[in-house]
């Protein structure tokens, strides 16, 4: 369980690294999930909001006096013809004002060259691991009946091992329902670190869902090369809150420990819902029950150790 002491600690307000986040240029660069015409399935539901460029400034605007000290970027389904384009310019990006401060790469693991690719990526001073959605059962009756994800197949196991070969995380989002795979992947690879996006992918608060969600969570927090982000947190439909993230936050430090548990903002996807200091307070409010050192691990010791980012400039 959290730490208690009896008494509340002091809400946290300590440097922050944000462990998620996006930025794109949609007049410079193509997302084929943001053009205009296109609209893919979402657990957000309609997301057209968000089709708008989202530079560092503006990052740097939203996070402006709330203690973001580094960030990380994610890759944002950017044109899977050329996932090292997208390297490139996020490293322009970083080297004009440390926004971001490290980077999760694209990868297909299943391509033929997913270890060229790989090792491309490795190469890259920002890059610290890949991600490459999974796919798979689309819902938990779906994964019940055995259906299975990328993570159980051959080729993409070849793709998935060039990463312990070069040093580099893998990064999974895939619905709650699907990580007895992972847990799999944990145990037959333990040398690769999997950092599991949006506390798996919590689609609501009904119940029997929580329920669900516990249980696999559990048995990914059982192997130690697993650490989780509480980020991507926000429910369709529903008002942002600190009371929508307590108990998903808290039940993430009871099975991992706050030493595996990190905060990311998921911006501006999650903006959608709320502003960054909206977000963020959130989440401060939702931990401000536990120890000083557990609060200081989420917001900051957790994604410095797993990503050590270089700092915002300024900051």
């Amino acid at each position: 369980m959290p730490e208690s002491s009896g008494l509340a600690a002091a809400r946290y307000a300590g440097p922050v690294i944000d462990a998620h986040h996006h930025v794109w240029d949609l007049e410079r660069n193509r997302y084929p999930w943001l053009l205009p015409d296109v609209l893919v399935p979402h657990r957000y539901g309609d997301y057209n909001a968000v089709k708008r460029s989202y530079l560092p400034a503006d990052y740097r605007r939203d996070t402006a006096g709330l203690g973001v000290v580094s960030s990380v970027y994610m890759e944002a389904e950017w044109n899977p013809a050329d996932p090292l384009g997208e390297t490139r310019y996020v490293e322009e990006l970083s080297a004009e004002g440390g926004v971001p401060g490290a980077m999760a790469a694209q990868a297909w693991l299943d391509a033929p060259t997913a270890a060229e690719v790989v090792a491309a990526q490795a190469a890259s001073p920002i890059v610290r691991s890949v991600r490459h959605k999974p796919g798979g059962p689309a819902t938990a009756d779906e994964a019940r009946l055995g259906g299975r994800t990328l993570l159980s197949d051959p080729l993409w196991r070849r793709g998935y091992a060039a990463l312990a070969t070069h040093g580099l995380h893998f990064e999974l989002q895939t619905p709650w329902w699907n990580l007895h795979e992972a847990a799999d992947l944990a145990a037959e690879v333990p040398e690769t670190l999997i950092v599991v996006n949006h506390a798996g992918v919590l689609l609501d608060r009904e119940p029997a869902t929580v329920a669900g969600w516990r249980e696999a969570m559990a048995g990914l927090a059982a192997h130690a090369n697993v650490v989780v982000k509480a980020s991507g947190l926000c429910v369709a439909g529903v008002p942002w809150s600190s009371e929508l993230v307590r108990e998903p936050v808290l039940t993430l430090v009871e099975l991992f420990g706050a030493d595996r548990v990190m905060f990311g903002s998921n911006f501006p996807v999650d903006g959608m819902f709320t502003d960054y200091a909206g977000l963020l307070d959130a989440y401060l409010d939702a931990t401000a029950s536990l120890s000083a050192a557990q609060q200081r691990a989420i917001f900051h010791d957790t994604a410095d150790r797993v990503y050590a980012p270089d700092r915002i400039a300024g900051a």
